[in-house]
């Protein structure tokens, strides 16, 4: 006689658990200014506290205040201005002097030869350890402080373009040579697109690198820049003076990067990483 066994419930169906997403997860919005309001929350309430004191670092509403009294004499924005000429010469000079030796040199294995090695020496030598030569070459005038600030912004575009041009797959290559692409359309639709996220790496270095250069160049022997104004106030004791130089040299390279940034973004939207 067969026996059936009784029928038991179903069990309910339980939603299967999501898992996390790999990655670092959802962008921000406004996170890149959550890390210096933080900083600046932090400077507050160190003043506010009396954990600072003012003679090591002025209170954030006493640089306010001498911002205020430097715009009104109009000392802010002369040097201002004669600073950001400076970084703009050597910036795009650099720029474009780093930009023809990289691709001199990626595309070319004798100009490889020929400019690599020299570059890579320079690159092992700090810039700023070059300034008593340039100082005795070019003098004290504006052409060493430009030159300072190419040879600190070429270095970064030069390597970062020349590992892009280097990293670029073999098979491109390979898939011109079958459709017939001419020299200049391999380089004008391969080459050049291929080195782009590189060059626009090394430009991001390059405009710290070019902040960096001025803020060194200005305090030696120089009559107007921020750098100068910081200089002048560190001989009189002005430490309000000096900490107005620094945020001003920190605001201004971070809207720096972040334009690079931005155009990075915009340049390079048709790839996919974990950043998007």
């Amino acid at each position: 006689m067969w026996t059936t066994r009784p029928k038991t419930a179903a069990k309910p169906r339980t939603h299967l658990r999501r898992r996390p997403r790999l990655g670092p997860g959802r962008r921000i919005p406004g996170g890149a200014l959550l890390g210096p309001a933080l900083l600046l929350a932090a400077w507050f309430a160190g003043s506010a506290t009396g954990l600072l004191d003012p003679r090591v670092l002025s209170a954030p509403w006493t640089v306010v205040t001498t911002t205020g009294e430097l715009i009104a004499n109009g000392r802010l924005q002369d040097n201002l201005a004669t600073s950001a000429e400076r970084f703009a010469y050597g910036l795009v000079l650099g720029v474009a002097i780093g930009t023809v030796l990289a691709l001199a040199s990626g595309l070319s294995r004798w100009g490889e030869a020929v400019l690599d090695g020299p570059i890579q020496i320079k690159r092992a030598v700090p810039s700023l350890a070059l300034l008593p030569l340039l100082i005795l070459w070019l003098g004290i005038g504006e052409g060493m402080k430009i030159t300072t600030i190419v040879l600190g912004v070429l270095i970064p575009v030069y390597i970062h373009t020349h590992n892009g041009l280097r990293g670029i797959d073999g098979r491109y290559a390979e898939l011109a040579e079958t459709v017939e692409l001419s020299h200049a359309s391999f380089i004008r639709r391969v080459i050049l697109p291929g080195a782009l996220p590189g060059f626009l790496l090394g430009l991001r270095f390059a405009v710290t690198s070019a902040w960096l250069s001025l803020v060194v160049v200005e305090q030696i022997n120089a009559t107007s820049g921020i750098g100068y104004m910081m200089e002048l106030a560190r001989t009189y004791g002005q430490t309000d003076v000096i900490v107005v130089g620094l945020v001003l040299y920190g605001v201004l390279g971070l809207l720096s990067d972040g334009a690079v940034r931005l155009i990075q973004r915009r340049a390079l939207s048709w790839r996919r990483t974990l950043a998007d």
